[in-house]
C-alpha cells in the first residue's frame, strides 16, 4: 500500500482515464493505491473536504470540517477480489484518516450496486440521504431527501451541494463502523 502523490505513477495502470484522475488530485484527493510486486492491484480515493462529484453534476461537503472525509471509488483489479486487498486498503485508510483525526466517511453508492451496498452494509453504514440524478444531454434533474431537495441543472457549473452532516451520529467508532453514506 501506498499513496500516490501524481496523476502520473498511476494513470498507465489504472481503469479511469487521466482526465477523471488529474481533476481528483486538483481537487486535493489522495490515492491510496495497492501493488503486489509493483503490479497495480487497487486503490481507494479519500478527500478530507468537499468532494465535486465526477461521473453526475453534484458536490458532497462532509461535516464537521476536518473531522470527517469522502471515500470514493474503491477499485479491486478481478484477480484479487476474493483475496485480502480490499480489507487491507481499508485498514490503511483508517489508519491514515484516524492520524488526521477523522472520524467518519462519508460515500456515494449506486442504488443499481448491490454488491457494494451489501458489503456497506455489513461495514455498519449508516444512511444520511438519497438523491436521484436524471441526465439526458446538459440538462440534469435531482430529486433528493436531504437540502436541497430538487435542483435543476442546465450547465457544468450548476450543481446540487450536499452538507452530510456526521456529527449527531455517536461516539468512538470501530474501524469497521466507519462509515456512512449518501445512496
Amino acid at each position: 500500500m501506498r499513496l500516490i502523490h501524481e496523476e502520473g505513477e498511476i494513470a498507465e495502470q489504472s481503469p479511469r482515464p487521466a482526465a477523471v484522475i488529474q481533476a481528483r488530485f486538483e481537487q486535493g484527493a489522495k490515492c491510496l493505491a495497492a501493488f503486489k510486486e509493483e503490479r497495480f492491484i487497487g486503490f481507494l480515493w479519500l478527500l478530507i473536504g468537499g468532494y465535486q462529484e465526477d461521473e453526475v453534476r453534484a458536490r458532497y461537503i462532509p461535516l464537521p470540517a476536518g473531522r470527517t472525509a469522502w471515500d470514493f471509488d474503491v477499485y479491486v483489479a478481478p484477480d484479487f477480489r476474493l483475496g485480502l486487498t480490499f480489507p487491507r486498503l481499508w485498514d490503511e485508510a483508517n489508519r491514515m484518516l484516524n492520524k488526521k483525526g477523522v472520524r467518519w466517511t462519508c460515500s456515494r453508492i449506486s442504488a443499481f450496486n448491490a454488491g457494494s451496498l451489501e458489503s456497506h452494509a455489513r461495514l455498519g453504514t449508516v444512511s444520511l440521504g438519497s438523491a436521484i440524478f436524471f441526465c439526458a444531454g446538459r440538462l440534469q434533474i435531482t430529486v433528493a431527501s436531504i437540502a436541497p431537495f430538487f435542483h435543476l441543472s442546465t450547465h457544468s457549473g450548476s450543481f446540487p451541494e450536499f452538507r452530510l452532516d456526521t456529527q449527531g451520529l455517536g461516539g468512538v467508532l470501530s474501524a469497521s463502523q466507519d462509515k456512512s453514506t449518501m445512496e
